[in-house]
């Protein structure tokens, strides 16, 4: 879903009632490419993200909580030197483009009062953030554009600003009916009415080009020659009469909880199979799409040298596991070869050396259908005596009884490794921070991967986990891991022996450590700490997953095994769905 004009308008709209006059108190820019102001305005504290990234560009209000880096980017320190202090004037939208102008009030380095503007294109992978003075000549931009990106236009320090270049469109708030007709009429009458209208018009993006075909048809896939115009001109020009007025209904369509779409408007062709989750903030509506999205990608580009060598590991033990299992089941010929040498052994007599094969009587195996005994045809070493073959196929049996046993440990071993390195990947998706990744990297460091792990390694001083903490409906502490570091330490260093353990049963997931004091906490509480282990394992999103819970003195470390791993008896067990919404609600940190 791209975040097109009219979303945009949304945003705009919200920002002028709320921010408008706002004074700039900090400036944060926790990725490469994301920047968040936080003002004191007369509604209180709000932190404004402009996101510039190819990814997930956006303009909006957010109350995500981000890491920030240690020592804050140049573009960053930039706009702290000419913007902290200063007052939001005045935003606005430049026409009906993915571009928006945001004025500040200041003063320069000589204390007199100036304007300064900061201005976001929020275009895909063309987005930018541009930082000009009054007379718009650009200051800096988090993305330089030079004669080698492009040649239509540059962005560099000490040119004037200029707008991208226009596209050959219709503005949709200014359109009317005959312009309207004009177009539809040219247009190829067996391409899709959405086709039509993203084609014609400036910044409407496809899911809103099918929310208009949807209410004018009551199909969102009909073809032009299907759909009347007038009846196709009423459905648009209701939708942006409204923008027109400042009425939106931003929207996220979820599908089993999970977002999978957004707009300034109801999107009713998804029908009634998916929950249509309507916000009176659009910046709710896009902190809801995009927080898990942002979060995902940060582990992505931060964690990469972690991913690459997990995917190796696991590829390779897939492989290695694959070979020894077929390795194992070519083992279960060791009982024909034992059966070869007794027959060959049995019927000395009727060989010589030099015979390359014989088929003699098995009298341990009688056929009712033929009623006499089966045959066997062995194949014979014609350079050996018939006692020497018998030794080959008696060592060939040998080998394999070894093979069987010493294949069978190995398999655990490799099945044991990889359920290891699962376990790693599903805390990688738990991950929130910096810290959170330089556990995991240190976990594997320990835990023999320090060699594939260039220029790592381990620090001398392993400071105390940060755990993320919960509080159940009763008012008890929850502790939840969200690595095996942190599993470990929630277990074996935190956990008393009247708290309660919590686990996912029979896969990777967080161990959950409900403090009770020495009390016996209420039945909900424990289904709230089932709920918090269920979400936070490799059964998120699911139904009906069963948690095994009991008292923590109970849980035990295996002697030699890798970080995280426990086993337990004694436990009960308890079927939860977690509710995402009631498991953020409960998180204090």
């Amino acid at each position: 879903m791209a975040f097109d004009a009219g979303m945009l308008a949304c945003v705009v709209h919200e920002i002028k009632s709320v921010a408008r006059g706002g004074r700039i108190e900090k400036i944060y820019q926790p990725e490469r490419d994301e920047i968040i102001l936080q003002m004191r305005t007369t509604c209180g504290g709000k932190r404004l993200l402009i996101n510039a990234g190819s990814n997930c560009p956006r303009i909006s209000f957010t109350s995500v909580q981000k890491e920030n880096p240690m020592q804050a980017p140049m573009f960053c320190m930039l706009l702290r030197k000419h913007l902290t202090g200063a007052s939001l004037s005045e935003i606005e939208q430049l026409g009906f483009e993915r571009v928006v102008k945001l004025t500040f009030d200041t003063r320069d380095e000589m204390g007199f009062e100036c304007k300064k503007y900061l201005i976001a294109e929020v275009m895909g992978k063309y987005s930018n953030l541009i930082f000009a003075d009054e007379k718009l000549k650009v200051i800096s931009a988090l993305k330089t554009i030079d004669f080698t990106t492009s040649s239509l236009r540059q962005v560099l320090p000490g040119m004037t600003y200029e707008l991208p270049p226009a596209q050959n469109k219709l503005d949709p708030t200014k359109t009317n009916f005959d312009e309207f007709s004009a177009a539809f009429a040219v247009f190829p009458a067996e391409k899709g009415v959405d086709k039509f209208i993203t084609s014609a018009y400036l910044g409407i993006s496809t899911s809103v080009a099918r929310e208009i075909v949807y209410r004018a048809c009551g199909r969102f896939d009909a073809a032009t020659c299907e759909v009347g115009c007038e009846k196709l001109y009423s459905s648009f020009a209701l939708i942006f009469e409204a923008m027109s007025r400042g009425e939106f209904a931003p929207t996220v369509i979820l599908e089993n909880n999970a977002p999978i779409e957004y707009a300034f408007v109801d999107l009713g062709y998804y029908g009634s199979g998916f929950e249509h989750r309507a916000f009176d903030s659009a910046s709710e509506a896009l902190d809801l799409y995009f927080a898990s999205r942002d979060r995902e990608q940060r582990v992505r580009q931060r964690a990469a040298d972690i991913l690459g060598l997990l995917t190796h590991a696991e590829a390779r033990l897939i492989k290695k596991i694959d070979v020894q299992e077929k390795e194992l089941a070519d083992c279960a010929k060791g009982e024909k070869y034992k059966q070869y040498g007794d027959l060959i052994t049995a019927n000395m007599y009727k060989l010589k050396r030099g015979d390359k094969a014989v088929e003699l009587i098995d009298y341990e195996s009688w056929n009712e259908d033929k009623q006499n005994f089966d045959t066997v045809l062995i194949e014979l070493d014609e350079r050996l005596s018939p006692a020497a073959n018998a030794q080959r196929y008696y060592k060939l049996y040998n080998k394999s009884k070894t093979a069987k046993v010493e294949l069978a440990k190995q398999l655990d071993i490799a099945r044991s490794e990889l359920e290891y390195v699962y376990s790693v990947f599903d805390a990688l998706t738990k991950a929130e921070t910096t810290a959170d990744l330089a556990e995991i990297r240190d976990e594997l460091y320990r835990s023999g991967y320090a060699s594939k792990m260039k220029g790592y390694s381990s620090p001398k001083k392993h400071p105390a986990p940060v755990i993320a903490e919960f509080v159940t409906t009763n008012g008890y502490r929850v502790l939840c891991g969200k690595n095996n570091y942190q599993n470990e330490y929630i277990t074996h260093k935190l956990a008393e022996r009247h708290d309660y353990w919590f686990h996912a049963k029979n896969m990777a997931g967080s161990h959950v450590l409900l403090i009770t004091n020495g009390e016996e906490p209420p039945a909900e509480d424990f289904t709230d700490a089932c709920e918090i282990a269920a979400y936070y394992s490799k059964a998120k999103g699911t139904a009906g997953v069963e948690v095994d819970y009991l008292f923590a003195r109970g849980v035990k470390k295996v002697s030699g095994a890798k970080p995280g791993f426990v086993i337990y008896h004694n436990n009960w067990s308890a079927f939860v769905t977690p509710d995402e919404e009631k498991i953020k609600r409960m998180r204090k940190k």
